[in-house]
């Protein structure tokens, strides 16, 4: 038995476990290439005319953003005071949430997808009425039309012209009816940490968030803020006892910006991007564009839908009659280069056979001449041989040499005409001559 020589086995050497790895310099990581390339936030703001909605976004951004000189690149309604069935307010804003999804998808789909400027938008703040008796029906209707598309954030406007206890009852009552109606508003996510949670409950007992917005810089105390001047004291617009501009800037800026574009890319985008495809793939046809769900009233969408139905019928009827005046043009076509060939042919058979009629009646004129002089020599010879005969010998070889100069004459002329070429009458001379002979 062969034993294998015992090789040392060289020690692992100890490494320290404790030491620094790098993997906490993650979060650096991610924060300088977020800082590197910026962040896209888009904020909508819809709501009655005179409601403060610019002068709440200067007061966000301590600037103004909308100034006279500048009103922005917001998209403004045209005031009208054209009296209409019926007024499609929520229109031009869903056609605006669409567009920019629309763009958004387009962008996805290209080849090269290394810009994707993210145009969609993220947040909607829609302002209501300090009525204190609850929510028109308009604003019941625009909230239902939008709340599938936008994360929907409802607003108290102008919360300084209500005392504290009426701001309470109309929230309540706001509330409320937000949930009689189904309206989904903008829900906060459900986190582990207990200060998280602890904040977002007092977020939601303020909903919805009683604002207010100023341009003016008013000295308090010493102290500058933006706020609106009254008789009997001034409204702080950062003062949390006044109202919760603060909760809506720190909502939006500081701690539920990511969450609000999470939600705005993985459900509302989604939902949008699941529809669009799947009205493109029934048939090639986007039947988004033609249902209107929750863009018209019923009776305006059923006319529309009748006037389409009209439309597509007559659409269809003329296709089909232009398939049918071009498949009746082909056939007519098809036809006459038919008819064309078959005449073409026809003449070409005809001169064919009026050519062989020529050549065959040629021939046959050729062979009946022939036979007829043929037979005619035939019978002379027959006859001047029979005179011969009772002539005497000078004579009768004086009328064989006449016969035969004759007859040599004429076979010369017939064979310059082309009627005849037969030896045959000469032939026959010499025969009768060596007969008398």
């Amino acid at each position: 038995m062969i034993e294998r020589p015992e090789t040392a086995v060289p020690s692992i050497a100890q490494r320290n476990l404790e030491g620094y790895v790098g993997f906490a310099n993650l979060p650096n990581q991610v924060y300088r290439k977020s800082v590197k390339r910026g962040f896209e936030f888009t904020l909508m703001v819809v709501g009655e005319s005179g409601l403060g909605k610019s002068t709440l976004i200067n007061s966000l951004f301590l600037t103004d953003l909308y100034s006279k000189d500048y009103p922005g690149p917001s998209q403004r309604i045209k005031k009208t005071v054209q009296v209409s069935l019926f007024n499609l307010y929520w229109q031009p804003v869903i056609n605006y949430i669409d567009s920019k999804c629309e763009d958004f998808l387009n962008a996805e789909s290209r080849v090269n997808r290394r810009s994707m400027p993210d145009n969609r938008v993220h947040c909607c703040l829609y302002f209501i009425a300090p009525s204190g008796h609850g929510l028109k029906p308009l604003d019941i209707e625009f909230m239902k039309r939008l709340h599938d598309k936008v994360n929907v954030i409802p607003l108290i406007a102008k919360a300084d012209t209500l005392t504290p206890e009426e701001c309470q009852l109309f929230k309540k009552q706001i509330m409320k009816e937000i949930q009689e109606h189904k309206i989904k508003i903008y829900e906060f996510p459900d986190t582990e940490d207990d200060e998280d949670n602890k904040l977002i409950r007092k977020i939601k007992e303020k909903m919805p968030l009683a604002v207010v917005g100023s341009n003016v810089v008013i000295e308090v105390n010493g102290k500058k803020v933006r706020g609106r001047q009254y008789p009997w004291g001034v409204a702080e617009v950062e003062n949390g006892e006044h109202c919760d501009f603060t909760v809506l800037r720190n909502m939006l800026i500081r701690t539920h910006m990511q969450d609000l574009k999470d939600v705005t890319n993985n459900v509302h985008y989604e939902n949008y991007r699941s529809k669009k495809l799947a009205a493109v793939t029934c048939n090639g046809v986007d039947t988004t564009k033609t249902k209107g769900q929750l863009t018209k009233s019923p009776l305006a969408q059923m006319e529309e839908e009748r006037r389409e139905h009209v439309m597509k019928m007559k659409k269809m009827e003329a296709e089909m009659e232009q398939v049918f005046e071009m498949k009746v043009k082909e056939k007519k076509q098809k036809l006459k280069d038919s008819e064309a060939e078959l005449e073409r042919r026809h003449e070409q058979m005809k001169r064919n056979l009026e050519a062989q009629y020529k050549e065959l009646e040629e021939k046959r004129r050729e062979i009946l001449y022939t036979v007829c002089f043929n037979y005619t020599v035939s019978f002379f010879v027959h006859v001047v041989c029979m005179c011969a005969h009772n002539m005497c010998t000078k004579c009768a070889h004086q009328l064989l040499h006449v016969t035969f100069c004759c007859f040599q004459k004429k076979s010369a002329t017939s064979i310059t005409a082309g009627q005849a070429n037969s030896p045959l009458p000469t032939y026959m001379l010499r025969t009768a001559t060596s007969l008398l002979t």
